[in-house]
């Protein structure tokens, strides 16, 4: 699943080993690090990320009438999923030629939402939202379903995310758990139910991402996003608990994000970008291990 969501069909391989020695936007021992190689924490974290989006009227018009989310969700999926990767392990030089790429594109994304209000990809309102919501909904997958984060180490994660904010152009994107929710509580005037978000929960539980027999697994890990977004998102949204998980769902998809905390795939950016910098392929795994002890 990790290779398939990786390799966007028509795009250039990315080589996470190379250029031998050149350092990412964020060290090996960021909590970022930590975060972005478990993959129960980037699935539920992005999908959690895209439900804030989408609360948000303007950037919500700009992904539903200038992306392929509809019509091919997977394609969708593995740029985004690329993207992700290529921030936080790439080596810095092929990161920010990535943003720069993303840039220039969203600079043609601009319209009027249906009620005429203008709206632009680059806006850099827009951009700190979009940061924001990516930043929160990868670390508090993380925090529900890995790892518990110490509020010193959601500071740590929204601060190491700066540097590639700015490359996007989101000047203000929270820096510490503090300013996120002083954010959260700006935009709570913004944010607003529409269709659009069951009908992307909808794409979402029967997209292909994995296989056939494991798509109930795949609906669990929505309802996960779902269990961590804001309840007072989640009222406003017209999500009910039923949208989320019980007692037993939380156990399942905690003990999936634990084993996602053991299985080292040689091939995945979080191990061949340790391989980069000359450290062990298993790095960032034995740092799981400490950091998960009493």
């Amino acid at each position: 699943m990790a290779r398939q969501l990786l390799h966007p069909p028509g795009s250039m391989p990315v080589d996470f080993t190379s250029p031998a020695g050149e350092p990412a936007l964020s060290s090996p021992d960021s909590i970022a690090w930590q975060v972005f190689k478990n993959p129960v924490a980037m699935f539920v974290g992005g999908v959690a990320a895209v439900i804030l989006e989408l609360a948000e009227p303007r950037v919500r018009t700009g992904v539903w009438e200038h992306s392929s989310f509809r019509t091919q969700p997977m394609q969708r999926l593995q740029r985004t999923g690329l993207a992700a990767m290529v921030t936080v392990y790439g080596a810095q030089s092929v990161a920010e030629k990535m943003i720069a790429s993303v840039v220039r594109r969203h600079d043609r994304v601009t319209g009027l939402t249906p009620t005429g209000e203008a709206y632009g990809a680059n806006d850099v309102e827009l951009l700190n939202w979009v940061q924001a919501t990516a930043a929160f909904g990868f670390g508090q997958a993380y925090h529900a379903y890995v790892r518990p984060l110490a509020t010193g180490e959601f500071d740590r994660l929204y601060r190491e995310g700066a540097p590639a904010a700015r490359l996007y152009g989101a000047m203000g994107a929270p820096t510490s758990e503090a300013e996120m929710r002083r954010l959260f509580d700006d935009m709570r005037g913004r944010l607003e139910a529409s269709d659009i978000v069951f009908e992307f929960l909808d794409i979402m539980r029967y997209a292909p991402v994995l296989p056939a027999a494991l798509r109930p697994a795949q609906r669990l890990l929505i309802r996960a996003a779902v269990e961590i977004t804001p309840a007072w998102v989640r009222e406003r949204l017209g999500l009910s608990r039923a949208d989320g998980l019980g007692h037993a769902g939380k156990a399942v998809v905690r003990w999936a994000g634990r084993m996602g905390e053991r299985i080292v795939l040689r091939d995945s950016p979080a191990v061949q970008s340790c391989l980069r910098l000359s450290l062990p392929h298993d790095y960032l795994y034995r740092r799981s291990e400490s950091t998960s002890r009493p």
